[in-house]
This record gives structure tokens, C-alpha cells and sequence, in this order.
């Protein structure tokens, strides 16, 4: 009889048991923060709604580490983009000018995870330019380092000199070399670009233009290779291939085209030829590159008429709407510089071209490019530097107003990792 009234008991009582390590697990569960690195070197804590922290430069692999009880899901660029600080993947839009290589004076910016340095100035390159690009890079504290880039076209438009042998103007080019004599130009080009520590090459030009300059009223003149849409795409496809087989990246400019244009950019407003007449012969030698897995596009500070008021480098029209869905583009978009005097003549400031540039499709953007007296002025560092801030302040500022949606901003980044060739879930792959 004793025995049978201690069995509920004892069953009771396990049960009793079993419910308490549950309850315990469970506050367990609840209360403690479970800390996770994700791919790409993002930390998040799980349970408190931290902020994640930049990407932190790695080797090999960083495969998620887990607690006890977190299991991640697997690795996407996707997810990895967006474990990045807001700040973070405004950073990595933004290309940040060097006048005359000073590039360690940059330093402090360089470290803050920009996306690129653009060569600008007048000065010879110095013997050591590899080994401060090098510096550079060793000393970024992000995972992803920035790209280095030049303008280096031929003839007047030369920044590496003194370490890339000098090459004719586009137009001489044309006119004088085959297009297989072109492409092994610029691939002996590239090498040298290359062996000084340049990843990416401001060209070739692909305007139609045979005209007069370069000028403060055309931008184009010898720049271009012919005043004829099927010169152009003969030449500045052997010269875009010539870079891609050295391994320099290069952007073919100035979309949709400022062949006879009726002004430079740099100086002023100024518009194209209208959308009909570009269909019919400006385009074709973008659509020939993008065809031909171009894989970044600039697009330039001039309006189009028939198609936008706007600077095509802030309009949606321009780069959605021509460049990605008509001609079915999808590489990385760039803009031409937007501290340019036709974007100060449209009424924006250079924060504020910034993000309309970026909500309109860019990818990553210049400033500062023009050279004039007063953006000289503008190229010292601690000017960059203010600048660079105001910038990123203004992407971060719009993300969290949702005048710039989040989702358009990982698309950007995504855009330039794609192109830089880097996995956030392969480190170092």
C-alpha cells in the first residue's frame, strides 16, 4: 500500500523536474546574449540589438562563429552587406581625390573604409608610388580595401607620368593604329599601371566626336577616337580590352555621350545632343561595350533633352531608365565629378548631388576632379577629409529618413564589391 502511494509521487515529482529544466532553459535562453560573427567579419550581439562593427581585415577563413545556442543560416553577400554599419556602406560609394599622389597624408581618410582614392594634379608619379599604394592598403582597418585610380587616356590626359609610358591622344589612335595595335597599347598600358599599384583606368573615352579640343567648351575634341559611332566601338573596345587583359578595370565615359555637346561640364551647364539623335549614333558604342561585358559605365553632368532636365548623373531616367533597362547594363555605375560646375549651376550642393546621384542608380562617386582654382583649394587633406564626412553624413541621413532607400544603398555596395571582385563570405578568396 506504501508502495503505491509513492509512485504518483515519485512521478510527480520527475515530472516536477523535467518542467524546471525547461523553465531554466528557457531564462537562460531569454536573458543571455549570445554573441555571433557573421561572414565578412560583421559582429552583431544577438539578444540586445546591438549595432554591428565594421568589417575588421582577416586572413583565411572566418566562417560564423557560434554560441551554444545560435546557429546561423549561411552566408550571403546579401546578408553580409547589410550587417555593415549604415556608415560603413556609405563609405564604400565614395572615391576621395589625391592631388599630386599625397596620398600619405590621406592616410586618416583612407583608414575609414572609402571606397577608392582617385590620382589627380599635374606632378610626375614618384619612383615609389607602389610602395605607398601598398602602405595605404596595409594601413586600412576594414576588410575591404579601397581600389586605386588614374585617367590615364593619352595625349593630354596622362596622370602616371613618369612610371606609364606616355600613349597618343585617342583621336591619333585612331586614326594611325589598327584596332589590334590599340588593344596592345593599352595592355602594355595597363601592365605599368598595374606594376605602380593602379587597379582602375578612367577610360577609354567612347564619345563621338570630331571637333575641336579638349576646351572649355567641348570636353571631348582628341579625347575621342572618331567622329564616327563605328570608329569609336572599333577603337575604344581594343582599348577596354587591352586593360581588362593587363587586369586594370576600366570605365568607359562619358555616358550617354557628350559628343558635340554644347558645353563642358567642368566649367558650367550643358546638354547633349537630344535622345533621338543619340539613339541613332552616340549610344551605339556603349551598347557595343556593355555587350561586350563592359564592366563599369561614368556617366556624365549634362542634361539630355527628350529624355531628362537633370544632370544624367542624377537622374533616374538617365541611368535606370536608359542605361540599366534599355541597354540592360548591369555593372557598376559611376558619376563624373559632382562638384562640377553644371551640378553647383543645377542648384545641389556636392552632399546632396551625392545622394540624388546614388538614389538615381549610381554606384560610386567622384568630386573634385576638375582642377580648377577652386577645387584646388578644395583637394587639400583636411579639406577632403570634411568633405568625405559631409558626404557619408548626408547618405546615412537619408537611409535613416528613408528619402534614400536602404535597399538602393546595398545595392550600390554590392555593385562595387561585384566589380572589385570580393566575397564577404570568401575572405581572401
Amino acid at each position: 500500500m506504501q508502495d503505491r502511494l509513492r509512485r504518483p509521487n515519485r512521478r510527480r515529482r520527475r515530472l516536477l523536474a523535467a518542467i524546471l529544466v525547461v523553465v531554466l532553459a528557457a531564462c537562460s535562453s531569454d536573458q543571455g546574449v549570445a554573441t555571433t560573427t557573421s561572414a565578412g567579419g560583421a559582429r552583431t550581439k544577438t539578444s540586445d540589438g546591438a549595432s554591428t562593427s565594421y568589417p575588421m581585415k582577416t586572413t583565411g577563413d572566418t566562417s560564423s562563429a557560434t554560441s551554444s545556442t545560435t546557429k546561423p543560416g549561411p552566408c550571403t553577400q546579401a546578408g553580409a552587406i547589410a550587417a555593415w554599419p549604415i556608415e560603413a556602406r556609405a563609405a564604400q560609394l565614395v572615391v576621395v581625390p589625391s592631388l599630386d599622389f599625397n596620398i600619405d597624408d590621406l592616410a586618416p581618410i583612407i583608414r575609414t573604409g572609402v571606397g577608392g582614392v582617385l590620382f589627380l594634379g599635374h606632378a610626375p608619379a614618384p619612383a615609389d608610388l607602389a610602395v605607398r599604394i601598398a602602405r595605404a592598403r596595409s594601413g586600412s582597418a576594414t576588410a575591404v580595401v579601397p581600389w586605386f585610380m588614374a585617367d590615364q587616356e593619352g595625349g593630354g590626359v596622362q596622370r602616371m607620368k613618369g612610371l606609364v609610358d606616355p600613349i597618343p591622344w585617342a583621336r591619333t589612335m585612331g586614326a594611325t593604329l589598327t584596332p589590334t595595335q590599340i588593344q596592345e597599347t593599352a595592355q602594355e598600358t595597363g601592365r605599368q599601371l598595374r606594376a605602380a599599384g593602379i587597379d582602375v583606368d578612367l577610360a577609354p573615352v567612347l564619345d563621338v566626336d570630331d571637333a575641336a579640343g579638349p576646351s572649355a567648351s567641348n570636353p571631348d575634341g582628341k579625347r575621342s577616337f572618331s567622329g564616327t559611332a563605328t570608329g569609336v566601338t572599333a577603337s575604344g573596345l581594343a582599348f577596354e580590352r587591352g586593360l581588362t587583359n593587363s587586369g586594370v578595370v576600366s570605365v568607359v565615359k562619358h555616358f550617354p555621350g557628350l559628343g558635340h555637346s554644347t558645353a563642358n561640364t567642368d566649367m558650367g551647364p550643358a546638354s547633349t545632343k537630344s535622345i533621338t539623335a543619340l539613339r541613332s549614333v552616340d549610344l551605339l558604342p556603349f551598347k557595343a561595350a556593355i555587350d561586350a561585358g563592359a564592366p563599369a559605365v561614368m556617366v556624365a553632368n549634362a542634361t539630355v533633352p527628350g529624355l531628362t532636365t537633370r544632370p544624367a548623373s542624377v537622374s533616374a531616367a538617365a541611368i535606370r531608365g536608359l542605361l540599366r533597362t534599355e541597354l540592360g547594363f548591369q555593372g557598376m555605375v559611376m558619376t563624373d565629378s559632382l562638384s562640377a560646375g553644371a551640378i553647383t549651376a543645377a542648384g545641389l550642393s556636392l552632399p546632396q548631388a551625392v545622394v540624388a546621384a546614388i538614389e538615381a542608380g549610381a554606384d560610386q562617386v567622384l568630386f573634385g576632379s576638375t582642377l580648377d582654382a577652386r577645387e584646388l583649394a578644395l583637394l587639400q587633406p583636411s579639406a577632403v577629409a570634411t568633405t568625405t564626412r559631409q558626404i557619408i553624413t548626408a547618405l546615412v541621413e537619408a537611409v535613416r529618413a528613408k528619402h534614400l532607400p536602404e535597399a538602393r544603398l546595398d545595392d550600390a555596395v554590392a555593385n562595387v564589391l561585384r566589380v572589385k571582385k570580393v566575397d564577404l563570405c570568401r575572405p581572401g578568396a
